[in-house]
């Protein structure tokens, strides 16, 4: 599956040290793409929209 065009974005929860980091793009038409961010040249999972949001859904602390 070809990602260019991908735009690759950081969480703002990420330190700048070159920890262990995920990169999300969410631009690409009907996927999102997840990568691992010390190696951007290296396989990225894809999900559909609605699974990638139920996902986060379940991340996300409950108030």
């Amino acid at each position: 599956m070809e990602l260019n065009g991908a735009r690759w974005r950081k969480s703002s929860r990420s330190s700048g040290n070159g920890g262990n980091c995920v990169e999300v793009a969410d631009n690409l038409p009907g996927l999102v793409a997840v990568r691992d961010s010390k190696d951007p040249a290296g396989p990225a999972l894809v999900f559909a929209p609605a699974a990638w949001r139920a996902f986060v859904t379940q991340l996300a602390p409950r108030a």
